[in-house]
C-alpha cells in the first residue's frame, strides 16, 4: 500500500537524519515538507527522491514547502499560478493523483480568492496536504480562529472531505498544550481509500508527521521496487501483448487514456519479462566510531 507523509520540519537543512527516519518507518510515495526555510540558492537532495520546491518570495529563510516525490513513481510537476506558498505534482500511483503541499503562514492574512484559485489548479482527485494554522472543532479545536472559517468554507464551496481525525499534530512548546494544525483534505471519490495515522514522535520539530495510507489492494509499493532482467525478455510475447490501439485513446479522456496505456504496457512486461528481487532500500544515515572521533579531535 501507498503511504504519504505531511511534516513541519521547522527548517530541513539540519533535519536529514530525521527525515531519514520518517522515510524508513513509512517508505512514503510522497513527502509534503513545511516550513522548509531555504532560500533560492539552498538545495537538499534525498536519495531516491525527486524534490520539488518553492521558497518563501520575500528571500529570508523562512516559511517554503517542498514536495519530495519517490523514484519509483512516475510524476508530473504542475506549474501553479499562486502567491501561495504550494507546490503540486500528479503522480502515478494505482491511477494518477494529485498532490498538492501548503503552508499557511499563522500571521499573514490569506485572501479566501488565493484558496479558491488553488484548488481550482489541482485536477481531480487531489489530496491537499500541509500546516494551514487554522482551528475550528471541525478538526478538533476547541474554538476557531478566522483561519478555521476560512478552511471550513473552503470545504463547503468545494464539496471536499476532511480526513484528520482530530488527534493533535502539533505542540506548543511555551504552554506545554497540543493543538490541530495540520490538516489532509481530499476529493469525495478517494476519501473511503485512505487512512490517517499521527506519528508519535516529533522528529526534532514541533510538529508530528501525519501520514496517509491508501487501503487498496494491489496497489503500487515505493521501495520495494524490482528491477526487469531485459536480456531474458521474451519481445515476441511482449510484442503480441503491449497491443496499444487508437480506441484507448480517441474514447477516453487524457488521463484515462494514460493510465490504460501504461496499465497494458506494464502488464505486457510482467509476463514476458523476469524481474529481479527487489529490496528494501534504506536512507543511510551518518555514522562514526570513537577512532574517527579520536582522529578528528587530533
Amino acid at each position: 500500500m501507498a503511504s504519504f507523509v505531511s511534516w513541519n520540519c521547522r527548517g530541513i537543512k539540519h533535519k536529514s537524519t530525521n527525515l531519514k527516519d520518517i522515510i524508513n518507518d513509512y517508505q512514503p510515495v510522497c513527502i509534503a515538507l513545511q516550513e522548509t526555510h531555504l532560500k533560492d540558492e539552498d538545495q537538499i537532495n534525498i536519495k531516491y527522491y525527486t524534490v520539488l520546491t518553492k521558497n518563501n518570495i520575500n528571500g529570508r529563510a523562512s516559511g517554503g514547502v517542498a514536495l519530495l516525490v519517490a523514484h519509483d513513481s512516475p510524476c508530473i510537476p504542475l506549474n501553479l499560478n499562486t502567491q501561495l506558498q504550494a507546490v503540486a505534482a500528479r503522480i502515478q500511483v494505482q491511477s494518477f493523483l494529485t498532490i498538492c503541499n501548503l503552508y499557511l503562514p499563522p500571521n499573514q492574512p490569506i485572501d479566501q480568492t488565493h484558496l479558491n484559485n488553488l484548488i481550482s489548479q489541482l485536477p481531480v482527485p487531489f489530496l491537499l496536504l500541509g500546516d494551514f494554522n487554522g482551528h475550528s472543532p471541525l478538526w478538533g479545536s476547541p474554538d476557531s480562529n478566522s483561519r478555521g472559517f476560512q478552511i471550513e468554507q473552503l470545504l463547503t464551496d468545494h464539496n471536499l472531505c476532511l480526513i484528520n481525525s482530530g488527534q493533535p499534530t502539533y505542540f506548543h512548546q511555551p504552554t506545554r498544550t497540543f493543538h490541530v494544525m495540520d490538516l489532509a483534505i481530499c476529493s469525495p471519490s478517494i476519501l473511503p481509500f485512505l487512512d490517517l495515522t499521527i506519528d508519535d514522535n516529533l522528529h526534532n520539530s514541533d510538529h508530528f508527521p501525519v501520514i496517509l495510507t491508501d487501503n487498496r489492494s494491489g496497489q503500487y509499493t515505493s521501495y520495494l521496487s524490482q528491477k526487469y532482467v531485459f536480456a531474458a525478455a521474451n519481445w515476441v510475447k511482449f510484442s503480441l501483448l503491449a497491443n496499444i490501439t487508437s480506441e484507448m485513446v480517441e474514447n477516453n479522456t487524457i488521463d484515462d487514456a494514460v493510465s490504460l496505456v501504461t496499465k497494458t504496457i506494464i502488464d505486457a512486461a510482467n509476463d514476458s519479462i523476469p524481474r529481479s528481487k527487489g529490496k528494501n532500500r534504506k536512507q543511510n544515515k551518518p555514522w562514526w566510531t570513537m577512532n574517527a572521533n579520536r582522529h578528528k579531535r587530533d
